[in-house]
């Protein structure tokens, strides 16, 4: 009897021991298998990360894509589908309808294109010898009875010269007091012998074309004029700071627009104080008003902070579109702004979530790019519409569109791993879901941000070039000279001769006729 009570304890404390390691087991099994997920997912994210850095280096740059409509009938989705297959069929009619009513515009393959008829001519005249001009049986004289004519394209190349204007000086041969002399031209550089052709060819040259400073030196070296490129930037500088009035006179009609764009790309700095050379900063670009007063700016800033918008918006309460960076966040909530998302940002990230698919199958991302795809085809049919138009149209079709894409986030958020690809494209998509679906109650509000980016974008192509600015009165004054030239394509402008008109006029105006500068107000304006 006491052995077996002996014994009772020590199988208890055995017991006890085996489940405690049963449950240590259980334990380090469990963190073994939450490590394997976590390694998997770290993998599966890397792998993605180098798929997409070899599309971005050896893949095309676009961000088109064709998906076969059969292929799109994936899982979670078998419902959205067939409601939208129900309500489809007659946009599908509608749109054959728009289709055959105004049929899209291709370009005939093969051949030349003939050359613009705006373009001057010069006549070259060719002749028959004078014995080829009468006929051979009787000598009669030849007559005139058409004409072939032949066309090529001539370049005249760049000449430089020297203008010289020449005041008189008057003065009495009598009494020899005084002289006079005729006024001096007025001049937007005056203490420069750079006239407001030459800057607006340097400017064009630049901020439009991406040719950098040096380059143009060594340009018109070969044409006999040496002109340093310190001295191409000092007159590069001097113009912006002169044309700050008419930036401040195009900032007050942009700020009464009913609707702003905009966006934001680093920029390099060389001399700043208290910053190091290798510090980035930034170029903003707003866009804003109505078809044909468009007004595009740029404006330079140490930092990407909330600040800056609200230094740049003042009082604005409008509409404001932008990318998804929350920096804008502040001055949304001071002033009350209708702020709106871009769904080309959204879609982004859905074609990189694509591009790391196994190669010919299809997915979620798939499916979410047909939706998106069907939003803008709605869009380009409430194009020429008036707002409440299209507000109408949108609730019609688009709303459905957006209701099956909210249905398939919901459930694709729980089965997709957060740091993949595609988990960052649908936490972007929730993440901006209120502002991505504000243009459904406002037909006054676009689908996406691209009038920005799209303006934004020759000055990064320029940056590839140019690299970066030496100081700050450079990239004040970059951003002046660019706020010119796209604000003059934007409302179909020769930035050239935009440039040069206002580089010649804006020197004999006084600060109440600055208005008459504005791209709107002059009337010489390019086909669009």
């Amino acid at each position: 009897m006491k052995n077996a009570a002996s014994s009772s304890p020590t199988v208890t404390q055995l017991e006890r021991k085996l489940a405690a390691a049963d449950a240590e087991n259980a334990r380090l099994l469990a963190l073994m298998e939450k490590k394997e997920a976590q390694w998997e997912a770290t993998k599966q994210s890397l792998f993605e990360q180098f798929r997409l850095a070899l599309e971005r280096q050896f893949g095309p740059s676009t961000e088109k894509y064709r998906v076969d409509q059969r292929d799109l009938l994936i899982n979670e989705a078998e419902v959205a589908v067939d409601e939208e297959d129900a309500s489809e069929s007659d946009a599908t009619a509608d749109d054959a309808t728009i289709d055959t009513a105004t049929p899209a515009k291709r370009r005939t393959r093969g051949g030349r294109v003939a050359l613009p008829p705006e373009l001057p001519r010069v006549d070259v005249i060719h002749e028959l010898p004078d014995d080829a001009r009468h006929c051979h049986d009787d000598g009669t004289a030849l007559k005139v009875i058409g004409e072939e004519v032949s066309e090529e394209l001539h370049v005249v190349p760049a000449r430089i010269e020297v203008i010289r204007y020449v005041r008189h000086k008057y003065a009495c041969p009598l009494c020899e007091e005084g002289v006079n002399t005729a006024p001096a031209p007025a001049k937007l550089l005056p203490k420069s012998n750079a006239s407001a052709t030459l800057l607006a060819y340097i400017a064009t040259a630049k901020y439009q074309d991406a040719l950098p400073l040096y380059r143009q030196s060594q340009i018109f070296a070969r044409h006999g004029a040496e002109i340093p490129r310190n001295t191409l930037a000092r007159w590069m500088v001097q113009a912006g700071e002169r044309i700050i009035p008419l930036i401040d006179t195009l900032r007050q009609h942009l700020l009464n627009a009913p609707l702003i764009h905009m966006d934001e790309t680093t920029l390099q700095v060389n001399q700043e104080a208290d910053r190091a050379a290798s510090a980035t900063s930034y170029m903003w670009v707003q866009r804003g008003g109505p078809p044909g007063q468009q007004v595009v700016l740029f404006d330079y800033a140490a930092s990407r902070s909330g600040r800056v918008p609200v230094d740049l918006l003042g009082d604005y309460a409008g509409r404001l579109i932008t990318d998804g960076y929350e920096g804008y966040a502040e001055i949304v909530r001071r002033n009350g702004i209708t702020h709106a998302g871009c769904w080309a940002h959204a879609r982004r990230k859905f074609v990189e979530a694509q591009k790391v698919q196994p190669k010919g199958k299809t997915g979620k991302a798939d499916w979410a790019l047909s939706q998106i795809r069907k939003l803008y085809g709605v869009e380009k049919q409430a194009k020429a519409l008036e707002s409440e138009a299209r507000h109408a149209l949108r609730v019609q079709k688009s709303r459905p569109l957006i209701d099956q894409l909210r249905t398939w986030l919901d459930k694709s958020l729980a089965q997709v791993l957060p740091k993949s690809a595609l988990g960052k494209a649908l936490h972007y998509l929730d993440n901006q879901w209120p502002r991505l679906t504000r243009f459904l109650d406002d037909g006054l509000i676009p689908l996406d941000n691209n009038l920005a980016e799209n303006a934004i974008r020759p000055f990064v192509v320029g940056r590839k070039n140019w690299l970066f600015s030496h100081t700050p009165s450079g990239a004040h004054a970059s951003a002046a000279i660019y706020s010119l030239i796209e604000t003059a394509k934007a409302n179909g402008l020769s930035p050239y001769d935009y440039l040069q008109y206002v580089f010649a006029t804006l020197p004999t105006l006084d600060a109440d006729e600055l208005h008459t500068l504005l791209p709107w107000q002059w009337k010489e304006t390019l086909p669009v």
